[in-house]
């Protein structure tokens, strides 16, 4: 049965709902009370209950980015959506909605718990990111073929499954079939598997389970080989020369070449293509380049990481003085608060709250000056680095651009040759010596010299544009990856100052008001 409204109309997700339910569910006692005066962050809340609202369309949770249990049943929802920055969430419940297809839930790959039960969904689908998921209920629902529990099969964590009162459950041996295909299923629909229900399922469908279990073997394989393939892909990328550990480029020069594989028909021009002549040279060098340049890689890999270390054992070397500072402090603050308290004579109360007053401005003064130390030691270990990985960047770029030449002359050499060769064809066909029959559409190269040495030219400058091109984007985005990654190591100093800054303010501005605040109350 779906969810109907007749008497209320459809409300909107908005501030004021999401403000109301995380006031109402949250802590009641002193502290919770103050953290309502002070104002809710939406991105601190793990819970929010949103159910019985009369909502129409799930939207405004985008703040809630740390949140791990939403409930939306009893609604009248009629799409997922909206769900894509509850990264952490851990259990949703949608019962009770008019959803007919599964879908956005792509980014929750943390959720455990999801309940459908009772909307109008006929198909298991688009579930593939929920590779935690170990409690799915769709119960009254509309899906009538089995072919959604296999699908279920590559839910490994799948304990618990409800699918009461969907047609399916209709079907003859229904609860065999199932137990047979995910045999890891402990409960369905609300009732333990016994051991006499797996026995039945695995005898009645062992056959089929194993020619299925085989083609999924076939396919994870399959898939395992892509995921290793484009991995390494990656990791070439990373190092600026992905492609160049084989003929790519080579191969790349011929592929918008007609000339090129025209003129690659003509005698003798073969032999230049075979082993060890033009294209395994050229390959060699590429071979040369990608090699150096996973090299490279590591090392500028070693220097960043080696980086990243000297700052968090700067950072954490600097906190730990901070807090050292800080509890011994507090220490000596919270007597001297007890012996104000204590203290009946007024000139005595005044002096003792100036001392703490006192205490408050040396205690900032002192974090302020291990800020100040850590800021001047990070920007020389940010600097040093600076100047190591542009080093890095640019002796690697020298060291390619020295050896991209060589296959530009191995690309000029084989431009030579072919002209020498094209040019003796010409003088064959002419003189009506030419023994080979050569393709109607490369005689048709063959009409006067001009024509044979344009496209011998044109076929030239498509391979040296190829490689010109080829060299520049390397050097272009290496460069562009050195700028961006010192740019952002130099932002990411300024935002943690300003953070560390804000954080020293706020806690002597809380230890002032705090003694204000008994000043106050004394002077009463």
């Amino acid at each position: 049965m779906n969810r109907i409204y007749n008497s209320v109309e459809p409300r909107v997700m908005d501030d004021d709902m999401l403000k109301l339910a995380v006031g109402e569910q949250g802590p009641q006692e002193e502290a919770g009370q103050l953290a309502k005066q002070e104002g809710i962050l939406f991105k601190d809340v793990l819970s929010l209950q949103l159910d019985f609202q009369n909502i129409l369309r799930i939207d405004n949770l985008w703040q809630f980015e740390n949140l791990k249990k939403l409930q939306l049943d009893n609604n009248i929802i009629e799409r997922i959506e909206g769900l894509e920055n509850l990264t952490q969430l851990v259990w949703l419940d949608l019962s009770f909605n008019n959803i007919k297809v599964i879908e956005g839930l792509d980014t929750l790959v943390n959720l455990e718990d999801l309940s459908l039960f009772n909307n109008r969904i006929s198909k298991i689908e688009s579930l593939d990111a929920l590779v935690k998921l170990q409690v799915l209920s769709l119960g009254n629902n509309q899906i009538d073929n089995m072919v959604n529990i296999i699908y279920l099969r590559q839910f490994k964590c799948l304990r618990t499954l409800s699918l009461s009162g969907n047609p399916i459950t209709q079907a003859e041996d229904y609860k065999i079939f199932i137990c047979a295909y995910l045999p890891d299923l402990v409960y369905l629909d609300f009732r333990r598997i016994d051991d006499h229900m797996k026995y039945l399922a695995e005898t009645k469908y062992q056959y089929t389970i194993d020619e299925l279990k085989h083609q999924e073997h076939v396919r994870q394989t399959k898939l395992e080989e892509k995921q290793a393939q484009q991995a390494k892909l990656e990791e070439h990328k990373m190092a600026f020369v992905e492609h160049l550990n084989g003929s790519f480029l080579f191969d790349s020069m011929y592929t918008e070449d007609m000339e090129g594989n025209k003129l690659s028909c003509l005698p003798i021009v073969g032999e230049l293509l075979e082993p060890l002549t033009y294209r395994d040279k050229f390959v060699i060098i590429c071979l040369n380049i990608f090699e150096y340049g996973l090299k490279q890689h590591e090392k500028r890999k070693l220097e960043l990481d080696t980086f990243h270390e000297c700052v968090q054992e700067a950072i954490q070397e600097n906190q730990e003085q901070g807090k050292l500072q800080i509890a011994s402090f507090e220490e000596k603050h919270l007597l001297n608060l007890s012996a104000i308290r204590e203290e009946s004579d007024l000139p005595s109360i005044e002096k003792k709250i100036v001392e703490c007053s006192e205490n408050i401005t040396e205690l900032f003064n002192v974090l302020m000056t291990l800020e100040m130390q850590l800021v001047e030691q990070l920007e020389e270990t940010i600097n040093m680095f600076e100047r190591n990985i542009t080093d890095m960047v640019g002796l690697f770029i020298e060291n390619v651009q020295s050896l991209y030449p060589f296959c530009n002359d191995l690309e000029n050499h084989h431009h030579e040759k072919l002209l020498e060769i094209s040019i003796s064809t010409l003088e064959k066909i002419i003189k009506g010596e030419l023994d080979e029959e050569l393709p109607d559409d490369v005689r048709t190269l063959f009409v006067d010299k001009d024509t044979i040495v344009n496209a011998v030219g044109a076929s030239h400058d498509i391979h040296l544009l190829k490689i010109d091109n080829r060299e520049d984007e390397l050097v272009t985005r290496i460069n562009s990856w050195c700028t961006h990654l010192v740019d952002k190591i130099h932002k990411d100093e300024i935002m943690r100052n300003r953070k560390r800054v804000k954080e020293i303010n706020q806690y002597i501005d809380h230890m002032q008001s705090e003694l204000d605040n008994l000043e106050c109350g004394d002077m009463d």
